[in-house]
Parts: C-alpha cells; sequence; structure tokens
C-alpha cells in the first residue's frame, strides 16, 4: 500500500466513523438539534457584575440564559485589540413570538456600553438558535471604552414578558483582534460593484448540512443540495479571503399540497468569522418552488469597518464565513413534515489580496486566516491535492474535527513531494 492509499483509507474511516462534537441523534423523522461545540467549557452567568465569571478569548463556552433576569460575564481586556463576543440562544421547541430573542451587550467597568445587538425569531416565530453580537473597539481618538481592564458581556431575553418560561441553552465564543502594525486607510472603501450577481447555475452535488457553527459543513463555490424538515437550522462554513466577494441564494422545492401558506417560512442567513450576523433574508412559502438571496455585499476587507452600513462594517475580516438555513416550523401545519428539498447556490468573486500584517496574534489564532486545507473553495487559490482535500471533507458532509485535518494535512504533504518526483526538500 502506498503511502498515499494508506492516509486515504485513515481518512475514510474518519470520515464514517467520526462523531461530531456535541451533536446528539435525532429521533426518525425529526430534525436535529443545535450541535453545540464539544470543547465548550460549562460557565454561569452571573445576575451582576461582581460575581461575573471571566471569559477567556479565543475559548468557547456554554451556559443557560432563564426568563426573566439579566446574565453577566467578565471580559480582561488590553488596550491594543478589539474584542468580539457572540451568543447564541437555543430555545428548544414552544412557542415564541417574532420580537422574542435575545439582548446582548459590551459594557466598561462603569456601565458604560460599549455596543450591543439584538437577535429576535422575526415574522415566521418559529424557534431556532439566534445569535448577537457585541464589540468592544479601540481607536487612538475614541472616547469610551477604551481603556485596558476590565469589561462586562451582558445577556437577556428581548421580550422575557412573552418569552417561554424555560431555560435557554447559551453559546458564547470571545474573540480578540489586535490592531495592524501599520496603520491604513481609516475610512470605508467608497465605491464597489453593489449589483447582485446571477446566483451560480447547474446541477446541485449532494452535502449534507451541519447543525451548529461548530459544525458547519465546508462548502465553496457551486450549487449544494440536501434535505430539510420544517424546524431544521442547517449551518455551512465558506472560506472568504481578503479581496473576495460572497453571494448565496437558497431554493427550496415545491411540495404537492399548494393550498397553505407560511410567512417568512425559508431563510437565510451569513454570519462572518467571529459568528456576528452579517445578513439575512426570508420569503413566504406557497407549495411552490422558492428562492430567497442575500444582498449585495462588498468584497471582504479591513476598511470595511468604518462603513457607516452595518453589513458592510461586519465584512471586515477574511475567515470562515457562515451560512444558516432555516425552515420555519409552520410549514409542517400546511405542507407536511418533508424533507423538502433544499439547493445552496454558492458564488465568490473578486481576486484574493493581503490582509493586514497584525502587531500580535488574534484568538483563537488564524481566526483571520483561510486554512490551507479550505483554500481548496477559492478558484484559482490552490491546486489539484487542495481540491482533493476539499472533497475528502465534502464526501462526510461534516466539518473537519482535527482528526480528520490532520489526516488530510498528511494527505496533502504525501501528494505534494509525491508530485515533486524525487527531488528532496528544497526541490523547486
Amino acid at each position: 500500500m502506498t503511502a498515499v492509499s494508506a492516509v486515504l483509507a485513515t481518512t475514510a474511516a474518519l470520515l464514517t466513523t467520526a462523531v461530531l462534537p456535541g451533536s446528539t441523534a435525532s429521533a426518525a423523522g425529526a430534525p436535529a438539534g443545535y450541535a453545540f461545540d464539544g470543547d465548550a467549557r460549562r460557565v454561569e452567568g452571573a445576575s451582576g457584575p461582581s460575581d461575573a465569571a471571566p471569559l477567556e478569548p479565543g475559548a468557547t463556552y456554554r451556559s443557560s440564559l432563564p426568563r426573566d433576569g439579566t446574565l453577566y460575564y467578565r471580559l480582561d481586556l488590553d488596550a491594543a485589540s478589539d474584542a468580539y463576543v457572540t451568543v447564541t440562544a437555543v430555545p428548544g421547541s414552544g412557542v415564541v413570538t417574532a420580537v422574542d430573542g435575545i439582548r446582548v451587550s459590551v459594557q466598561d467597568a462603569d456601565g458604560t456600553s460599549c455596543s450591543s445587538d439584538s437577535a429576535t425569531f422575526g415574522a415566521a416565530r418559529s424557534p431556532r438558535p439566534v445569535t448577537a453580537w457585541a464589540v468592544r473597539e479601540t481607536d487612538p481618538g475614541g472616547t469610551r471604552c477604551q481603556e485596558p481592564g476590565t469589561y462586562y458581556v451582558t445577556v437577556e431575553r428581548s421580550r422575557p414578558e412573552d418569552s417561554p418560561p424555560q431555560d435557554w441553552d447559551l453559546e458564547l465564543s470571545a474573540v480578540t483582534e489586535p490592531r495592524p502594525r501599520e496603520a491604513g486607510a481609516s475610512e470605508a472603501p467608497e465605491s464597489w460593484d453593489s449589483a447582485s450577481p446571477e446566483p451560480v447555475a447547474g446541477e446541485a452535488e449532494r452535502r449534507a448540512g451541519g447543525d451548529g457553527f461548530a459544525d458547519a459543513t465546508p462548502v465553496g463555490p457551486g450549487a449544494w443540495r440536501d434535505d430539510i424538515r420544517p424546524g431544521q437550522t442547517l449551518f455551512y462554513r465558506v472560506p472568504v479571503d481578503w479581496g473576495r466577494r460572497l453571494h448565496a441564494t437558497a431554493e427550496l422545492g415545491g411540495s404537492g399540497d399548494r393550498s397553505g401558506y407560511a410567512t417568512a417560512a425559508l431563510r437565510l442567513a451569513l454570519h462572518n468569522p467571529v459568528r456576528g450576523e452579517v445578513d439575512d433574508a426570508a420569503k413566504g412559502y406557497a407549495g411552490r418552488e422558492t428562492a430567497v438571496g442575500l444582498a449585495p455585499l462588498p468584497p471582504v476587507a479591513y476598511a470595511n469597518r468604518y462603513a457607516a452600513d452595518g453589513q458592510v462594517a461586519a465584512m471586515r475580516f477574511a475567515g470562515a464565513y457562515y451560512l444558516v438555513v432555516h425552515l420555519a416550523a409552520q410549514v409542517a401545519d400546511d405542507f407536511g413534515e418533508g424533507p423538502f428539498a433544499l439547493t445552496l447556490r454558492v458564488r465568490l468573486e473578486g481576486a484574493s489580496r493581503s490582509g493586514p500584517e497584525y502587531a500580535g496574534e488574534p484568538r483563537p489564532r488564524g481566526v483571520f486566516e483561510v486554512p490551507v486545507t479550505e483554500r481548496a473553495a477559492a478558484p484559482g487559490a490552490g491546486g489539484a491535492d487542495d481540491d482533493l482535500a476539499l472533497k475528502a471533507v465534502a464526501v462526510g458532509g461534516i466539518g473537519t474535527g482535527s482528526a480528520l485535518l490532520l489526516g488530510l494535512g498528511v494527505w496533502t504533504a504525501v501528494a505534494r513531494r509525491g508530485a515533486r518526483g524525487v527531488r528532496g526538500p528544497g526541490g523547486a
């Protein structure tokens, strides 16, 4: 057996036997639940700042949110890094309202708000994971939230009086971004092509979506198909380098019954590498084929953060972007439990560019980079060996766990060495 064959066999075994962190088996015919990060640390939110437990940048946490009250968590930050805290709330089954959801903020030690964000269930009133993020940004000319020291993250329900009584599970992540070594543009790009590109055409390839951010399925440009059931949420991960522009649409197949209507039934959202929501769109369903697409977005650029438009500002880093598709639970009332055919069409445009050279290491390390194992998703950015690596990940329809990445890394390295023939290290 050749070295490449041996690695192929090992990788195949990983693909067929790996159990995703945080995944739970679902009952036959029922949507799978949210897949929490298997490495997430358990932390309890405090009722006030004095007892707040720390969140370490670069780590992911699990907690729970009661219906009433505000939870506090602590951040210890320096004066030279931006910090991003993202919270995903999983409500479970039950009745929710359009305006219910979560509100997240970052505050300094004096209680001054650095930023806040909220996420609601929307017009579909369908229980699903909702994600909000808050930021502490450093700015030499800034007047608040600039000092090093203690900061607090607060999490609460948007509409507790109308919210279900059960606790909601939470997944929290904290990310820090150092300043660039050299100052660059301090204003957002003035112009970019804001026309909506045509969706990717062609036959779709089957690719099962993940059940959470941690096990989001890697995809690149192309058309990908899966089945989705009412109440289910699917997660996909797209590597987007500096200078590249992402567009995506989601298509839902028709059903045999066309006598009903579900409001905002098909929802497509885009989240950036720190999991912050960039854009979302929803479309009603009447039993006929329907599609929903993201708004035109600019190429990824560091200077986007200076834009007044929140969608543009959110396209501020390279890395893994997430496409999240939800089919409202109410679809089952008129059209049955499904499953329904789902097609995701992903387009990447523009040439990769060099990003900023940071003065330190982001936490987690590499969060604002496109991994070598995923560069095959960007046309022209990788070779045939990288294409093979991406396809190996795709076959399993799963996210890349550490063991899988190790296998793929060895595979790619062995394949490249073989391509160079008998030339040793240092060969051209």
